[in-house]
């Protein structure tokens, strides 16, 4: 049986370059010691800004924010090294609290420079800041005196508190017990390996590994339906205060989203459900089952294709496949695996479960995982590779002050990566069975993506609709909301496992509330896009849309690459793309 190794005894070359950030803890604690001090320095322009002077503050601003990054980064990044690491996770809950005192502190900006008038502030120009200021004027009414907005920013740390509850108790203390395979043989069951097991074609193991995860997980109901409570209570909270008409227009409004595209996204899918029931029945059949339950809808269908990847491999695979995004994509990409350390590769005791890029303008990005040697790994490195990509570029493009991009394009840049891999895969598969294989393997991406995600956004949407209405949840409830939606979806020809109804108790993007979504509607545009890149030489617009961070809204900057996401269309194309995909599968029947 194969023990996790500790962090210690994973080689210096698989673990990512966090020195670019600080060389070492010493310097990290130099620059809290100096920072806090120097955050204070701000206040002097407290009641006191101008039309004038207005630039000066923001800049001001800027420079304490970045600083700011740098150090909620680092330790957030060496917390998620190991969880049982108690000198990181001190240093993680001090950055957090250093990030509350400094936005209580500059808390009085954005009302101060409202208060100046619409009209004065529309008639002037602000330089870089132009964008900022009229997203400021949107935002008018929802952004409180400043008084009313250092007391929010000072009950952040409680406010996001329930986020933090769940991932202790989900990455530090639940441990699952080891999974049994048809052998009798015994092997340590982990959230990083939990996906590759149920891909296992040892039914016994998967059934074994499903029941015991969720098992552990209904040993904690109680608690996790309190936490997930208490996230769903702060969301109200927070809409509320701000004035919003509820906790989806606060999510979506804060990128100027119209919610029509979340309701879209919704009754798009849902219409073409039959296509997902299509979908399930041929699984049954081409697995041979006499019942199929949820711990078969990730083994491959396909059996005797046997792709096992080293990492190296890995990285050789996902050099090839962004090639169509031209050379100064290429020559990035690779530098930041090859030399640059953004990558930290392997699962150890205590790591941060699932994969993200994370990073600090000005430097590298940084990517997490658990590299497992299957297909899956390689997906999940050239999705994350994608994000890092967007960060480079925005950051390398973009003044500080537009160095991210949204939320709601988040997805797009790693799911365009992750569409490339895909078609490269195919169009190099060396036989029949390959062929199939990588069929199914986007089949499972559509399921899993645009299918899956938005049973994920309609089950957010319906939760807190109920608390918005007054109603009070208990973990039954949530299990029951989340059953009906699964029964939905997936129709007649699965087995209805009651233990799938515990599934919502270990998804940790539930605690960004209305996130999930995004996958959905990235993953649609993705499909267009990368159709562009690989047929109508659109990589230009889209390494253009890459730059340009925030500068814009996302609903326009993703026009100018060649989505429209105001238009229902882009998600039944996406959706025309599966059915295509589902038919030839069907013809191997």
């Amino acid at each position: 049986m194969e023990v996790l190794k500790t962090r210690n005894e994973i080689r210096k070359e698989d673990k990512w370059n966090i020195e670019a950030l600080f060389e070492s803890d010493k310097k990290w604690e130099e620059e809290f010691s100096d920072l806090s001090e120097k955050i204070k320095e701000i206040t002097i322009y407290s009641g006191n800004i101008t039309s004038e002077n207005v630039c000066k503050v923001l800049k001001k601003r800027d420079e304490l924010s970045l600083r700011m990054d740098r150090l909620f980064v680092y330790a957030g990044l060496r917390a998620n090294e190991d969880s049982s690491d108690s000198l990181h996770q001190s240093m993680d809950d001090r950055a957090n609290m250093l990030l509350s005192d400094f936005s209580a502190v500059t808390s009085f900006i954005e009302p101060e420079i409202l208060a100046l008038g619409e009209n004065e502030l529309k008639n002037i120009d602000f330089g870089i800041y132009s964008h900022y200021i009229e997203e400021l004027l949107r935002s008018k009414e929802h952004i409180l005196s400043a008084d009313k907005e250092e007391i929010l920013s000072m009950a952040m740390p409680v406010t996001s508190s329930a986020s933090n509850i769940f991932y202790m108790l989900n990455n530090a203390d639940t441990v699952f017990p080891d999974a049994i395979d048809s052998k009798g043989e015994k092997h340590t069951l982990t959230h990083g390996n939990f996906t590759a097991f149920l891909q296992s074609e040892d039914r016994v193991l998967r059934k074994n590994a499903f029941e015991n995860v969720y098992a552990t997980y209904g040993k904690n109901k109680n608690t996790l339906a309190a936490i997930y409570t208490g996230s769903i209570k702060a969301d109200i909270f927070s809409s509320k205060v701000r004035k919003y008409p509820s906790c989806l227009d606060a999510a979506l409004f804060a990128y100027n989203i119209p919610t029509s595209v979340y309701t879209s996204l919704t009754e798009a899918v849902n219409k073409r459900l039959p296509l997902l029931h299509r979908y399930v029945a041929l699984r049954k059949k081409l697995l041979g089952v006499d019942e199929l339950h949820f711990y078969d809808i990730y083994v491959p269908l396909i059996k005797d294709v046997n792709i096992s990847v080293k990492y190296d491999d890995a990285v050789k695979l996902v050099k090839e496949a962004v090639k169509p995004l031209g050379e100064d994509y290429c020559r990035i990409f690779n530098k930041g695996l090859d030399e640059d350390g953004w990558v930290d590769k392997f699962e150890n005791k205590g790591k941060r479960s699932g994969a993200y890029s994370w990073g600090s303008y000005g430097t590298h990005p940084y990517i997490s995982m658990n590299f497992e040697g299957n297909i899956d790994s390689v997906f999940t490195l050239i999705h994350e590779m994608g994000h890092s990509m967007h960060s480079y570029y925005t950051w390398s493009n973009q003044p500080y002050i537009y160095g991210d991009y949204t939320i709601f394009v988040a997805e797009v840049a790693s799911t365009v990566n992750e569409a490339l891999l895909t078609e490269y895969l195919l169009a190099t598969a060396k036989d029949d069975a390959t062929r199939k294989y990588i069929v199914n393997y986007f089949l499972e991406q559509f399921r899993g993506t645009i299918f899956r995600q938005t049973m994920f956004a309609e089950f957010e949407l319906e939760v807190h609709k109920r608390f918005e209405k007054g109603e009070a949840l208990t973990y039954e409830d949530y299990c029951d909301i989340y059953l009906e939606l699964n029964k939905k979806y997936y129709g007649e020809n699965i087995v209805p496992d009651m233990q799938i109804a515990t599934e919502w108790a270990r998804i940790p993007h539930f605690y960004t509330a209305f996130y999930v979504y995004q996958y959905a509607t990235g993953f649609s545009a993705a499909i267009t896009l990368s159709r562009k890149i690989l047929k109508e030489n659109g990589a230009e617009n889209y390494i253009n849309f890459l730059k340009g961070g925030s500068s814009k809204y996302s609903i326009e900057l993703l026009k100018e690459a060649g989505a429209d996401m105001t238009n229902p269309d882009t998600f039944n194309s996406a959706l025309d793309v599966f059915e295509e995909l589902l038919s030839e599968a069907e013809s191997w029947t």
